[in-house]
């Protein structure tokens, strides 16, 4: 730990300008990220004092292929990207208090970690899971004064909530673990607190993917023991780039429409005696379909095969990675998205049929885009943002024309950044 003030001076004074350019990724973000930082710590001295601070960061995630599979222990292929958050933190003995940006977040007593019905749906909620079930599990806990600051977008699909958890896991691990917890159970325990005192239904990849960092494939097979593989690949060698939109529809209000996914498909499972579709066979699946049919109703069904395809397109599209074949990897993600569309349904929610701005996004983007690129539904859909894989000689014409419809500065051009949580000061 070092004095805050002091921490200040030495990033004004240039030292830590290759470690952001390995923690951000493109060197001419450097000079805003020195800002940032500048302006953070100085946010949380007028707010603590001038005490002895570490800093960490946490990036959003963005889900390249398994769209609504981790949920149902599928597979899926997710990279962690070079928005993040950040947090300027000291050691309290009691509680943890968090301003995250303008968000003033009550503060959580470390010895009252007792589950509160008045907190689902909340960041309150979410620090008190975290930290009763790092208890549980047997870690330190301990309290913190921070300041947060986030670039990953709220509602926009790159995983604002599972980065917020992941980093309050990652503040704990650093503070009183001595950086000890692994990341994937870092990430097992911002589910849980999702889940269960958030009160959302939700899998294990956000998570998984803001915490381990990378292009990652998992296989949750054995939910409690995923199977975390780092992808071995340079994106750049492929001369694509990485582009999410912010079409600036809000996942406000969707919970039920997410909440159905995992319910539908579950209802599935449960025809043929399983908890999860992961173990069901496709084959029975296909020869008593009219069955399910009337056992749950078409929309699980078709949510169904969307699964059971989207499970096999992960394993193609790594195979595509590996092979260093793009073409075949970009064919993978058009597939994925049509099939997000026609089957999983979760481009836009029943209950507001007049508001389909992803919709809109996509058929824009499949229009500007022609042979330059591919497109698809982002992260859990509904809302928020479309994801699209455009040749590096048209992206600046891709931004320019599409935030014509979406306005200045929607058009997000990303790097796969390799650090999950972490330590950075």
């Amino acid at each position: 730990m070092k004095k805050a003030s002091l921490v200040i001076k030495e990033i004004q004074d240039n030292q830590y300008n290759a470690l952001l350019k390995e923690v951000y990724v493109d060197e001419s973000l450097v000079e805003n990220q020195k800002q940032r930082y500048v302006k953070a710590i100085e946010k949380f001295i007028s707010l603590y004092g001038d005490q002895d601070i570490e800093i960490y960061s946490t990036p959003g995630r963005s889900e390249v292929c398994g769209n609504h599979t981790d949920h149902q222990h599928g597979e899926v292929l997710a990279a962690a990207i070079n928005l993040d958050i950040i947090g300027i933190v000291a050691k309290d003995d009691k509680a943890v208090k968090i301003l995250s940006d303008d968000y003033d977040i009550q503060a959580i007593e470390i010895n009252d970690l007792t589950k509160r019905d008045e907190e689902i749906e909340t960041s309150e909620g979410l620090i008190r899971g975290v930290l009763a079930r790092y208890q549980e599990l047997g870690f330190k806990i301990g309290g913190f004064n921070a300041y947060m600051t986030s670039e990953v977008l709220q509602g926009s699909g790159l995983s604002s909530s599972a980065a917020f958890e992941v980093m309050v896991g990652t503040v704990l691990s650093g503070l009183y673990n001595e950086m000890s917890i692994d990341p994937v159970t870092i990430a097992q325990v911002g589910q849980y607190s999702e889940n269960v005192y958030f009160g959302k239904p939700c899998g294990l990849m956000d998570q998984c993917a803001c915490s381990v960092g990378s292009l990652i494939h998992i296989d949750f097979k054995d939910n409690d023991h995923p199977v975390v593989n780092k992808i071995d690949v340079d994106f750049p060698e492929f001369k694509h780039s990485l582009c999410i939109v912010d079409v600036h529809a809000s996942h406000a209000d969707l919970t039920n429409d997410y909440a159905s996914i995992p319910y539908e498909m579950k209802q599935v499972a449960k025809f043929f005696g399983k908890e999860f579709l992961r173990d069901v066979s496709e084959q029975d699946f296909y020869a008593q379909l009219p069955e399910v049919r009337k056992a749950t109703n078409d929309r699980a069904v078709l949510r169904t095969i969307h699964l059971f395809e989207e499970n096999k397109r992960v394993e193609k599209a790594v195979s595509a990675l590996y092979n260093g074949d793009f073409d075949a990897f970009k064919k993978v993600i058009k597939a994925s998205g049509e099939s997000s569309f026609k089957y999983l349904q979760n481009i836009y929610s029943n209950n507001y049929t007049d508001q389909q701005a992803v919709s809109i996004a996509l058929a824009l983007s499949e229009e500007i885009l022609g042979s330059q690129g591919v497109c698809r539904v982002h992260g859990g859909g509904f809302a928020g943002t479309i994801q699209a894989f455009v040749k590096d000689e048209f992206v600046e014409n891709y931004k320019a024309e599409i935030e014509k419809y979406f306005g200045i500065g929607s058009c997000h051009i990303l790097k796969v950044r390799k650090y999950g949580g972490m330590k950075v000061l």
